[in-house]
């Protein structure tokens, strides 16, 4: 990955934050470290925990960012969901996998974000 592609990548994640900010969420954690494998974004509002993967484009060439998840990348962050509730959970929390898209095209950024946007095998 180059330097310019993770700078973007972490832009990505920027807005993605603000944008869950201004929604009531508050940001537990940023690019949450497993091992080898991170999670964007952890989030909570109401006793519900979010486990967050941002996908940010720059165009719609390769698709929808919110498409870019598959099923290898669910379970990646199913496994480092695992981590984090290991470490940071507390009984009564409730936790969801969340993606979302950050598109920016022709000076406007455009947010998508899908909740519970595969199922979550964590508790």
């Amino acid at each position: 990955m180059t330097k310019a592609t993770n700078d973007f990548g972490e832009l990505g994640e920027r807005i993605a934050a603000r944008w869950l900010e201004r929604g009531g969420y508050r940001v537990l954690a940023r690019r949450f470290r497993a091992g080898r494998r991170d999670i964007d974004l952890v989030v909570e509002r109401d006793g519900l925990v979010a486990f967050v993967e941002v996908k940010a484009r720059t165009g719609e060439l390769f698709g929808d960012p919110v498409e870019a998840v598959h099923r290898r990348k669910q379970h990646s962050l199913t496994r480092s969901a695992q981590v984090w509730i290991g470490r940071h959970g507390r009984d009564g929390e409730h936790y969801r996998f969340d993606v979302i898209g950050v598109l920016l095209k022709e000076q406007k950024v455009f947010v998508r974000h899908v909740q519970s946007a595969f199922p979550a095998a964590v508790a």
